[in-house]
């Protein structure tokens, strides 16, 4: 690749700053947000791809995508711009970019004393590259002694990501290492590095297969780098900075778009297996599933059907019911409504090459092109080959969006699962339709996954307008967050996968992906013992998702009732999870609304603390719950080091109350997860141990974690009908509460918002056992709050 060196003003507009360089490409520094800079490279004066679907500021793209030249949704603040002979400084109130001659960026960053400060730059040897024959990229930034780099989305091993070298190329990774496995199932090329003092963003809206090399690499005739390359379309990069790693978080989804708010039974266990619907009495298998669920007492919300219910001998055929095995699909359907559970199935982007309808699509022209001829592009597929549905034609998007409605919505299932979508279409140059502008697939590849989920989503919202849908996807890229939750693919069933699936959530969730989780039991492999059982499931239930998923060599079931001896620790654990449904609830609104991490590693809320930067099995779900899953065979004891929040933490289970700052050893039987709550904290709890119900959840407690001595604390509660939009018209429930403490009294009052009346009428309020100090309510002592009609703030 040839290197960019010489460069000349050539335009200075209100918003932006143009940059000829060697004499014929565009070099375009867009001033978006007082903290944030967009840097692209356009060649001979053009975009090699003139749309993005992954940047969303305030609303979602157009079907055929956004326009690269769109400045829509930023606040394009004044900025200043100073020319000297060899450089040129542009800045905000907050951030500031140098450009040198040769080519290279230098950014400072204002700090609290308003003083400016260092921040990054460029390697100042060969920075921005360019392929001279029309292909590949690459840009080349300096590494600095004390970053820290994490982010890049679903990615094994640990969470930090210094001195690896990472690939987003798409791939069905069956069965994956997730120590090691790489690439996986998504597309995320965004870095967050933290600095002592400070930390920033590097988004590159590039869908190319790409490298990014974080001190793998050495190269002696350069100072210390990372690098960026992609194998084709644009350097088309976003920089934005903020004090904390979880300002750049939250930034990052204001980029790229809000968390899908699902419904409130889209938190409650799922139910799935490869095994029921591969067999030949599939829907018996099914039916009775719901019998096992009710005569074990399991609670579950939702069954997601594998794809064997397509299949025709071995082989899966999408919108094809195999009737010898469903016989019924509506009788089966509403069996499961019947007993509260939803319906999710499993839809897949290719048609193999003898689909039934196969030759029909192909005669519509709703295929990917072949590169060297008309016919459609034909990869391999689930032990055969296919075509794979072209999402950039708006003929394929109709086609696919009546299959779902009649093959799956009106056959009475709830939600689609989008699966296998990783198109592993390695004929580069195979042509898609581009809505109306044929693009290249090594162009877009990532952006058919979002452009499925999207047609299934809005397909979901014409049959059933008046509730919010829920949608599961594998994978994606940036900005898959607005449409579904997501998982972490087939991982193998083992210890080392149960403690790296932990670190492989929480980067998903630092990167913008809030609503996670991984298949508990693991997909692939052996069977997990008991132990490992029990304990992969008192973990999933901390997270966003919780299914029970499974595809075991030996054809056996991942079940809770699996192992009869533990039986009882899987039912406790599953139980807890829907005690806090209530938090976990809330949780998810605020993912939506306020675009907080329901995953959180446990420096993001305590950064002060050193000790939290440390790799750990410990995660935060909420800001309020720390989660210390135990991931080794036969430990009964769990040692964690409990982050220094000045407060300290209380034993969920117990209430007693540890100093933070500290290492502490916990208690951990088998039937135990180790589980701490903030002081200061407050937890909403139900009582309705069964599948979600707004209308018979009618008991609520909100168990406070008091602090120990003088203080302020505060939180909310959200509520409402489980599944409508009534939200936007103020149809919800916003409890706030604050809660002062002196060394006698415990005052709590309550603001509430919100027209919505939930079927409890009284929030019971539970303090720790040892908590010895009178309790005041709104100026009463009592232990109970009332929520009735015409309450306001």
């Amino acid at each position: 690749m040839k290197t960019l060196k010489h460069w000349t003003l050539t335009k200075s507009a209100d918003h932006h700053v143009e940059l000829t360089v060697e004499g014929k490409h565009l070099f375009c520094l867009y001033v978006l947000e007082q903290n944030l800079i967009r840097v692209a490279l356009k060649r001979q004066g053009e975009f090699e791809l003139d749309r993005t679907w992954s940047i969303a500021p305030g609303e979602d793209v157009p079907w055929e995508g956004r326009q690269r030249e769109s400045l829509a949704g930023f606040s394009l603040p004044e900025f200043t711009l100073h020319e000297e002979a060899d450089s040129l400084v542009l800045a905000t109130e907050q951030l500031r970019v140098t450009v040198h001659q040769p080519l290279y960026l230098e950014w400072h960053y204002r700090d609290a004393q308003g003083e400016w400060q260092f921040l990054t730059c460029d390697r100042p040897t060969s920075a921005y590259l360019l392929n001279a024959h029309g292909d590949g990229v690459a840009h080349y930034q300096r590494r600095q002694p004390d970053e820290r780099f994490y982010g890049l989305g679903e990615k094994a091993g640990d969470l930090q990501r210094n001195g690896k070298r990472f690939e987003m190329r798409n791939l069905d990774a069956m069965g994956y290492n997730a120590a090691s496995t790489d690439p996986l199932y998504k597309h995320i090329p965004f870095t967050i590095t933290r600095r002592d003092e400070v930390s920033f963003g590097l988004y590159y809206d590039n869908l190319s297969n790409t490298q990014l090399d974080l001190g793998n690499e050495l190269d002696n005739y350069h100072l210390p780098y990372r690098r960026w390359q992609a194998e084709s379309g644009d350097i088309d990069y976003y920089l934005f900075v903020g004090r904390r790693v979880l300002d750049i978080t939250k930034a990052f989804v204001r980029l790229t778009g809000k968390t899908l708010f699902g419904p409130k039974w889209s938190l409650g266990y799922s139910g799935s297996t490869m095994h029921y619907t591969d067999a030949p009495d599939a829907q018996d298998q099914l039916m009775n599933f719901i019998r096992l669920s009710s005569e074990h007492a399991i609670p579950c919300d939702s069954f997601q059907l594998s794809s064997g219910y397509t299949s025709i001998n071995n082989k899966r055929y999408v919108f094809n019911w195999n009737y010898d095995k469903v016989p019924q699909p509506k009788k089966m359907s509403a069996a499961f409504h019947d007993a509260g559970l939803r319906l999710a199935a499993n839809i897949k982007p290719c048609l193999l090459q003898d689909h039934p309808k196969y030759e029909a699509v192909a005669a519509k022209g709703l295929f990917i092109r072949d590169s060297e001829s008309d016919a459609p592009e034909r990869s391999s597929f689930w032990d055969d080959e296919g075509s794979h549905l072209d999402f950039t034609n708006p003929a394929t998007i109709a086609w696919w969006q009546e299959g779902v409605t009649s093959q799956l919505l009106e056959m009475g299932i709830d939600s689609t699962w989008n699966d296998n979508n990783e198109y592993e279409v390695w004929d580069g140059e195979a042509r898609c339709h581009g809505f109306g502008k044929s693009i290249a697939i090594k162009d877009v590849r990532p952006v058919m996954p979002l452009l499925m989920m999207r047609a299934s989503m809005e397909a979901q919202q014409r049959f059933a307008p008046d509730k919010r849908p829920f949608l599961i996807s594998r994978s994606g890229c940036a900005g898959m967050q607005r449409y579904v939750q997501t998982w972490s693919g087939d991982n193998r069933t083992s210890w080392q996968t149960l403690r790296y699936n932990i670190r492989m959530g929480v980067g998903m969730s630092l990167s913008g992906l809030y609503n996670v989780g991984h298949d508990v039991g693991g997909f692939s492999g052996d069977k997990p013992d008991a132990e490992l059982f029990v304990r992969w499931v008192q973990n999933g239930v901390m997270h966003p998702r919780f299914t029970i998923h499974s595809w075991n060599d030996d054809h056996t079931v991942n079940e809770p009732w699996m192992y009869p001896a533990v039986t009882p620790a899987i039912r406790e654990a599953i139980e807890l999870r829907y005690r806090l449904m209530p938090y976990l609830y809330t949780l998810l609104w605020q993912a939506h609304a306020d675009d907080e991490p329901m995953l959180r590693p446990t420096f993001l809320d305590h950064e002060h603390d050193r000790q939290t930067f440390a790799e750990c099995d410990d995660f935060m779900l909420g800001r309020d719950l720390l989660v210390a899953s135990v991931v080794e065979p036969g430990q009964r004891e769990r040692s964690l080091w409990l982050p220094d929040n000045q407060a300290g933490w209380y034993d969920f289970y117990s209430g007693n109350w540890y100093g933070g700052g500290q290492q502490i050893t916990l208690d951990a039987p088998l039937e135990k997860l180790p589980l701490l709550v903030r002081a200061g904290a407050g937890l909403p709890l139900s009582q309705h141990l069964k599948p979600v119900d707004a209308e018979r959840d009618n008991q609520r407690e909100l168990k406070l974690f008091p602090l120990k001595g003088v203080g302020n604390a505060q939180g909310v509660l959200f509520e409402d009908d489980g599944e409508s939009w009534g939200y936007q018209q103020d149809k919800a429930l916003w409890l706030n509460w604050e809660m002062h403490c002196t060394a006698g009294e415990i005052r709590l009052t309550f603001n509430r918002r919100g027209s919505y009346l939930p079927a409890w009428k009284r929030l019971q309020i539970t303090l720790p056992q040892q908590e010895q100090r009178r309790l005041i309510i709104d100026g009463i002592e009592r232990s109970e709050w009332t929520v009735s009609q015409g309450q306001t703030p």
